[in-house]
Parts: C-alpha cells; structure tokens; sequence
C-alpha cells in the first residue's frame, strides 16, 4: 500500500502547479480529478500537452491506410498528472461521438492522446487534433470491435467517472 500512496503524492505536487492555458484550449477534463486550472475543470492547450512526457509507436488503424507513427502523451500518464481517481472516463468528440473507456485499458496497452501522425499535427479532417488510441498493431485483442469503438478521434472533453 506504500508504495502505492508514494507515487500518487508525487503527482498531487504536480497537480497543485497546473498552468493556465496561454493558447487555444484543445482538451477540458472534469470529474473525478484532483486538480484544476479553470474552475473545476482542467483546460489544456497544445504547448501544456506537448510538454507531458511524451510516447510513439507505429500502428495501422482500422480508418486509415498502411501504418503511421503517432506520438502523444500516455492516457495513463495525463490521467495521473492531474489526479483523476475514477474507474472510467468519458470521451466527447467534435462530432457528437462518446464512448466510455475504463481506465484500465490505460494500464493494460499504451494508449495514447495522438498529437501528432508521422510528426505532424494531426489536422481535424484526419481524426485530430487529438486522437485516444489504442497500439492496434501491437496486439490481436485490440483488433475487436468493442476495442475500436473506443479509439475516440476529434477529442475535446473527458469527464472522469
């Protein structure tokens, strides 16, 4: 158990100094978190994603033609950056589009908010500008269609539940 609360101290310290976004809000987080920068959400700009520890991998998706190298933060990662304590997450895209996602996906594969695809900015007309997905390529199970309901493209609110 102590070594389960020393991590999680860590990164209360790291929610508490949450910047205020300076440039266009891309992500708003709300829920079950323990930090907030806007009231009591957490807003996001590109810079503040950006500058979260970063991860890539190389995968085909089942949208999109041959295989790409995307690069974003872990969900895991951003998740415990800003203390969320929930089971499951709530995923709204541009488009209407929600899924439910549990959390624990997030420790089983390394699912990533995809800022970029083949280093680039992913645009809105190819699933950007964020994108929660999942390593396809890296793992059969990933490969089914409950999995792939929950690669949410067009990311632009999470409620932590």
């Amino acid at each position: 158990m102590l070594a389960f609360s020393i991590p999680h101290t860590g990164l209360a310290e790291t929610s508490d100094t949450l910047a205020v976004p300076s440039g266009p809000v891309i992500l708003k987080i709300d829920g079950d978190i323990a930090a907030a920068n806007v009231g009591d959400e957490v807003h996001f700009d590109r810079a503040m994603l950006s500058g979260l520890p970063q991860h890539d991998f190389i995968t085909g998706t089942p949208w999109t033609e041959g295989t790409s190298h995307y690069r974003g933060p872990l969900m895991r990662t951003l998740l415990e950056h800003i203390g969320a304590d929930g089971e499951a997450i709530n995923v709204a895209a541009l488009n209407g589009y929600e899924a439910e996602i549990p959390v624990a996906d997030f420790y089983d594969y390394d699912v990533i908010l995809a800022l970029e695809r083949d280093g680039q900015a992913i645009p809105i007309r190819e699933y950007g500008p964020l994108w929660v997905l999942y390593p396809f390529d890296h793992d059969e199970a990933l490969l089914s269609e409950r999995m792939r309901f929950r690669a949410v493209w067009q990311v632009m609110q999470i409620n932590v539940r």
